[in-house]
């Protein structure tokens, strides 16, 4: 009855996240609050998806850039998708790649698994 556990780092998938910066940004010096932003994203999505190797769209850098580098904004939906490193000699068989999803509210928002039409 010793059943093989599939590990879920090997699976491809994507889903949808909210992410409150505002608690990883309280109290940090004005001038380190959006790279402190971009730390906690790219550990969020280390955490959500196991992968060591995360990378940020150019548009989520923007998005959390828009108000400067003092005024964060308070939540980002995000889209981390786990795909497979196709590149030669790479550390990492998976990657995260983390993108923004622009919403109009927060409100009633829940982690969603998302389908890869690719």
């Amino acid at each position: 009855m010793s059943e093989q556990k599939k590990s879920s780092l090997n699976e491809v998938v994507t889903r949808e996240y909210t992410i409150h910066l505002h608690k990883h940004v309280f109290g940090a010096t004005f001038k380190k609050r959006a790279p402190k932003a971009i730390k906690a994203v790219k550990e969020f999505a280390l955490r959500a998806m196991g992968t060591a190797d995360v990378r940020l769209d150019p548009e989520l850098n923007k998005q959390l850039w828009t108000r400067g580098v003092k005024a964060v904004p308070h939540r980002i939906r995000v889209r981390i998708a786990r795909k497979r490193n196709d590149a030669e000699g790479a550390k990492e068989k998976l990657y995260s790649h983390v993108t923004f999803v622009p919403v109009t509210t927060f409100k009633g928002l829940e982690t969603e698994t998302v389908e890869d039409d690719q």
